[in-house]
């Protein structure tokens, strides 16, 4: 996404930022995605208790995270505080930040694979940015479900290239895949055959840790199968084992099934 040195911080926003000048007082910060702006942190804000040298406590280049606790636009100034980020909440913005240079190094290779120009880049990275919160859950969702961007109304030949840079370089919590089962049974069995065999594809997650098959149904002869898993070797030997099973299943009566990836 484009900086610009019109946006302002938030009062309360963590911001991660860059140790650029060190005073007796005080030092100033540039803030990360808000352009050339700075703000600056004063001594009683580095750390808790007294800070006899506030040199012991930042340098010039380091990176930190600091809370904006003020903004005053019509002096040009943003006041920031260290000492009130917990540990916790200072490692959760850092590996955030990483994630979304993370996120901009990918698009950067989309965008060199496919032509683009800057413009065109950032225009498609902010709109995966608001329609999924961040870029990097934008990715994060591509390497989860081939069909992210597509079912939320993104089109061109670009996608498969973010999926399969997503797929290659963000490990998301969990991967998600999809089938269909278009089944017909002509026997007396009826619904009770089509239901055992449904049940029969479901059953081959037992076992499997942390992940799911569940059956849906779409509408006669369609019955969608949802699988999530850890990752994507467990979630493919999962399709494979109900496609088995549900084959299997319908071989015993009078009746048809047809499989699709979808």
């Amino acid at each position: 996404m484009a900086e610009t040195n019109d946006n302002w911080p938030e009062e309360g926003e963590l911001l991660v930022c860059t140790v650029s000048n060190v005073r007796e007082n005080g030092a100033y910060l540039s803030l990360d995605g808000y352009g050339s702006r700075q703000g600056f942190v004063f001594v009683g804000e580095v750390a808790s208790g007294w800070v006899k040298n506030i040199r012991n406590h930042i340098r010039v280049g380091q990176r930190v995270v600091a809370k904006v606790i003020g903004v005053k636009k019509d002096r040009e100034r943003v006041d920031l505080s260290i000492k009130s980020v917990s540990e916790e909440r200072r490692r959760d913005t850092i590996q955030s930040w990483k994630n979304e240079q993370r996120a901009n190094q990918i698009m950067g290779v989309v965008a060199e694979r496919n032509g683009w120009s800057e413009e065109k880049t950032t225009e498609i990275s902010e709109e995966m940015t608001e329609m999924f919160g961040t870029l990097y859950g934008a990715l994060e969702e591509c390497a989860i479900s081939e069909t992210a961007l597509s079912d939320n109304g993104f089109s061109g030949d670009w996608m498969s290239t973010v999926i399969e840079l997503a797929v290659e370089n963000i490990i998301p919590p969990f991967v998600e895949i999809r089938g269909q089962f278009n089944i017909e049974v002509w026997g007396s069995e009826g619904v009770y055959a089509i239901r055992d065999a449904l049940l029969a594809a479901e059953a081959v997650a037992e076992g499997e840790e942390d992940a799911t098959l569940t059956c849906h149904y779409d509408g006669a002869p369609e019955y969608r199968v949802d699988i999530n898993a850890p990752d994507y070797e467990t979630a493919e030997r999962m399709w494979e084992n109900a496609q088995t099973a549900v084959t299997e299943s319908i071989a015993s009566v009078e009746g048809s099934i047809d499989i699709e990836r979808m």
